[in-house]
């Protein structure tokens, strides 16, 4: 358990990102709960997120930033260190999603996911390379696809792929430092990013997946804070799909 530690998760005001920021708070770790201001609601979201986290004992902090923007993820660990003293946990699970064929996939759009979901990993490695604390944990949200692939998310599952490819490379530059680096590779999960076409297909996935359910993000949460801890001392550069079996 990551007791008397200090997490910063970035998307933190819903779905996987929240059920992982509750979870690191109820088991001591200080969260900054990241959010991104320009979103509507965003910021009662993530006070909603840390008054969860106080009223069960917890220490949390809001903290605004587009972690597509370089300056921005710098900002986040300035506050941890300012308010918490420094930084154990990184949480890299802000994400977007989008889906077309890619000859229908507009450039700007595509932009737009490398920027999300892609350049706010890049960004957050440089810091953490720089700033987190030795033993420290990074986990990084990344996506479980069907093996055969979907035609309509090449460009999605494009940006994904490049996180566990960064995945695997932190792992190996920060090792030495006793930094452990792993990717969590969610399958269908009941959230509001799970897509229109999921959802009318979900019949035909709960089918497809062995233990008979979506996920749920409480599902995600445990192992990340499993991998968050001490026990997972002697994993690293792994890609853990979370699915029910899904494939």
């Amino acid at each position: 358990m990551p007791v008397n530690k200090v997490a910063i998760v970035t998307g933190a005001t819903r779905g996987i990102g929240r059920a992982v920021a509750e979870r690191l708070g109820r088991d001591g770790a200080s969260v900054i709960v990241n959010y991104r201001a320009e979103r509507d609601g965003a910021q009662e979201s993530a006070e909603d997120v840390v008054k969860a986290i106080t009223a069960a004992g917890g220490n949390a902090l809001a903290a605004a930033g587009d972690v597509s923007r370089a300056g921005d993820v710098k900002g986040l660990f300035d506050v941890a260190e300012e308010k918490f003293g420094g930084v154990d946990i990184l949480v890299n699970n802000a994400a977007i999603y989008a889906a077309a064929p890619l000859e229908f996939m507009p450039e700007e759009l595509f932009d737009q996911l490398v920027a999300v979901n892609l350049k706010s990993v890049f960004f957050a490695g440089q810091q953490a390379t720089a700033r987190l604390r030795d033993g420290g944990r990074i986990v990084n949200i990344a996506a479980g696809l069907p093996n055969g692939g979907i035609a309509f998310m090449g460009a999605y599952g494009a940006t994904k792929a490049g996180v566990e490819v960064l995945t695997r490379s932190l792992a190996h530059a920060l090792g030495a430092r006793g930094i452990t680096v792993n990717a969590v590779l969610p399958g269908p999960t009941d959230t509001d990013m799970l897509s229109e076409e999921a959802r009318k297909m979900e019949g035909q996935i709960i089918g497809m997946t062995p233990l008979g359910r979506l996920g749920q993000p409480a599902d995600l949460a445990d192992v990340v804070a499993f991998l968050a801890g001490e026990d997972s001392r002697w994993i690293t550069g792994q890609a853990i799909a979370v699915n029910g079996g899904f494939e």
